[in-house]
């Protein structure tokens, strides 16, 4: 008996194949804006339901205009990647098996996988032998997961127990960081009671990287329990922080090194890149986002912790109706039920193995590069960072025409580029996460950006 399933999937199989094959020729930025979609989705519930397909059907039809290119080549905003194909059709699956990835004795299968690509993933990435790590939804909670079990270790070097004792009256933290540390530092900071009167700013070179002596003078004011927070790619230069020196420091003065690698982090299993992460492995935590550089479906942050003491002390629980387990995925994460992350993660490093990881990310690298070389061509562009791993900044000589190029590049649709402000400037940022970029699409890029700094001079 047919109860709208088969169908339902058959129909959103033949929509997804047109959508795919029309992403080459579609503009990359939607052509509906918000308003617009949320009249054609809204409006009365329907007092009668309809045909599961033909459900299916009408979502495709009414979103297809505020659909971004994403999952094409030609995507260069924020730091958004795209889904390799083994990723994506474990994605399906997952739905379909439609587990809850919290249990090892409810759903075996969903915490095996887990469980074997984060072995994957710490050795492709040179991370500590016995480092564990919680799938969570981005890199936020990435940073968030990683930085409770950094504040429940730094209180309990210091006597404190924040499980049982909370944070009132209790030792303060202190959070060294980088003047360019991406917001979701701060972000997870603030959901984990830590104030931004305890964030210690330190002064950054002219890339974003962190200096080792405005460090050491930070460290050396004050003590007490602190957390040294670096990063693995700025996400507008794409700079990485000096980790030997800035680690040494930072173990000089007792401190948990956290490191912010949402997308660069992957430069670790690279040879050709790995001095870009050089001494990163001696941090306390990592925290990356799969669905950046991996190119895993959303949604799928990675919280790497080197001891997993803290990290269960912060988020595991005993409870009467569960049937726990060994190891349950979520004495790791914030969360109960949750999606079973596990399998894309699994397929797509299955799909790669660690030479074709290494190659991935070599590859966006150098598409990085082509783009840069290209634009520094077209008179009135300056390329504005040094280009050592994913992103490039363009901008010309003033900012309201570099706003308005940015503005012209969305309208052409040939690709998408999105804002920045570097050094007080407006700039224009193009950031390479699609493992389905090719020269091609990187070359058309240049040319649209040629038409675009043509049409606003």
């Amino acid at each position: 008996m047919d109860d709208g399933r088969a169908r339902a999937l058959e129909t959103a199989h033949e929509n997804a194949r047109r959508f795919l094959a029309g992403l080459d020729d579609r503009p990359v930025w939607p052509r509906a804006e918000y308003d617009a979609m949320l009249e054609a989705f809204g409006g009365p519930l329907p007092a009668a339901g309809a045909d599961p397909a033909a459900v299916v059907d009408e979502l495709a039809r009414i979103a297809d205009p505020g659909l971004a290119g994403i999952a094409g080549g030609r995507f260069f905003g924020f730091v958004i990647g795209g889904e390799l194909p083994a990723a994506l059709g474990a994605d399906w699956l997952t739905s379909v098996w439609d587990q809850n990835g919290a249990l090892t004795s409810l759903t075996p299968a969903a915490a095996a996988a887990e469980t074997a690509a984060v072995a994957w993933l710490v050795e492709a990435l040179g991370l500590p032998t016995g480092t564990v790590a919680g799938l969570v939804t981005g890199g936020m909670m990435a940073n968030f997961t990683c930085l409770a079990a950094a504040r429940h270790q730094v209180l309990a070097d210091a006597g404190w127990d924040v499980a049982e004792q909370g944070l009132v009256g209790g030792p303060w933290i202190r959070v060294v960081v980088g003047k360019h540390r991406h917001d979701t530092v701060d972000m997870a900071l603030r959901y984990l009671g830590i104030g931004r009167t305890a964030i210690v700013e330190v002064a950054t070179d002219d890339q974003g990287r962190i200096l080792p002596e405005a460090l050491s003078d930070a460290l050396s004011s004050g003590g007490g329990p602190t957390i040294v927070c670096l990063q693995a790619g700025e996400v507008h230069t794409g700079a990485f922080d000096p980790f030997p020196e800035a680690i040494a420091l930072a173990r000089e003065a007792k401190a948990w090194v956290h490191v912010d690698g949402a997308f660069g982090l992957w430069a670790a299993a690279s040879e050709q890149l790995a001095d870009l992460t050089r001494g990163v492995a001696e941090a306390d935590s990592w925290a990356t986002d799969a669905h950046k550089t991996l190119n895993v479906p959303y949604d799928c942050g990675l919280a790497f912790v080197r001891d997993a003491t803290p990290l269960t002390a912060s988020f595991g629980i005993e409870v009467d109706y569960l049937i726990a387990g060994a190891g349950d995925p979520l004495d790791r994460v914030p969360e109960f039920s949750r999606r079973a992350r596990g399998f894309t993660v699994w397929a797509a490093l299955r799909s790669l193995g660690r030479d074709g990881l290494a190659n991935l990310v070599e590859t966006l690298a150098a598409r990085a590069a082509r783009f840069a070389e290209g634009a520094a061509r077209i008179p009135g562009v300056e390329v504005v960072n040094d280009v050592v791993f994913t992103q490039v900044m363009v901008r010309l000589d003033d900012d309201a025409r570099t706003a308005a190029l940015g503005r012209q590049l969305l309208a052409d649709g040939t690709a998408v580029l999105t804002p920045a402000v570097w050094d007080g400037r407006a700039a224009q940022r193009f950031s390479v996460s699609s493992w389905s970029t090719s020269e091609t699409d990187v070359d058309r890029t240049v040319e649209a950006l040629a038409r675009a700094v043509a049409a606003v001079s």
